[in-house]
């Protein structure tokens, strides 16, 4: 028990050196932190508890990115890392308690193209860590090198659509969101397997209720299709930059701001928390 909660401690001494190290970043992740927890007060005092949930798990969300860094012994640039705190609040809190994702249409689609950016960076930053590591001797083509990251971007966005599927299917939610259509085709509903097209849809009835739409709703398909549409060019403009990073050596500053690099030995807190025990 004692091992246990030492571990801890040096964790939390590690974590918290990790958070400082850059002025930057470190103002973001507290003034985000202050607003969630104000906002989590507010939904103790009115006893939202689905709402709070949201607050506590935005709370943890917001560490990961120290969190990565110490465990896997990476620097994660400023500008990266105060994205990735940015991208955390606005899905969770604006867009899931601030009802950012009704109010405005764009909201959604943005945060899958920054989604689409991200993923390709840290795929990117995979393939560049392991061409530079010790253990693990290979050269990878610039080409090849943007493929890897474009792949990687591309497959986190088919997972995340894996999921909300999964929510909508097995527990009534509405994550893909419905979108209101007034023509489509269809094969379904003529016997001979033609297509049958229905245009310019006013109204669609329900069980005997007409639907307060005019039009005809489309469950989920438009929306993941979107979603992954605006993910592909998140990806292609990242891994675009990713391969002209590579073809000139790391002379892109842009880059440079999205690119993790090996931690140094002077920066590994986990290690320096642990000396200063022994």
């Amino acid at each position: 028990m004692k091992e246990k909660n030492s571990y801890f401690q040096k964790l939390k001494k590690a974590l918290s050196l990790e958070l400082r190290e850059h002025r930057s970043s470190f103002a973001v992740y507290w003034i985000l932190r202050l607003l969630v927890l104000i906002i989590a007060g507010i939904q103790i005092y009115y006893r939202n508890y689905e709402h709070l949930f949201f607050c506590i798990l935005t709370l943890i969300l917001l560490l990961v990115p120290s969190f990565v860094q110490l465990t896997f012994k990476i620097e994660l640039p400023s500008t990266l890392e105060i994205i990735l705190l940015m991208f955390i609040f606005a899905a969770e809190i604006l867009g899931e308690l601030g009802n950012f994702y009704l109010i405005f249409p764009f909201w959604d689609t943005m945060l899958h193209t920054m989604n689409g950016f991200l993923a390709a960076a840290i795929g990117f930053s995979l393939v560049t860590l392991l061409n530079k590591s010790e253990a693990i001797q290979f050269e990878l083509s610039p080409l090849f090198t943007a493929i890897v990251a474009f792949s990687f971007s591309m497959t986190i966005g088919v997972i995340w659509e894996f999921f909300e599927f999964s929510m909508d299917s097995f527990f009534g939610m509405d994550t893909q969101k419905d979108t209101i259509i007034t023509a489509f085709n269809t094969v379904a509903l003529n016997t001979n397997g033609t297509v049958t097209s229905f245009k310019d849809i006013q109204n669609v009835v329900i069980d005997g209720v007409a639907l307060p739409i005019q039009g005809y709703i489309d469950i989920g398909l438009i929306d993941t299709m979107e979603d992954l549409f605006v993910n592909f060019i998140g990806a292609v403009v990242f891994s675009t930059f990713g391969f002209f990073y590579i073809k000139y050596k790391g002379n892109i500053k842009l880059v440079r701001r999205f690119v993790p690099t090996k931690k140094a030995k002077e920066k590994d807190y986990l290690q320096l928390v642990d000396q200063e025990k022994e």
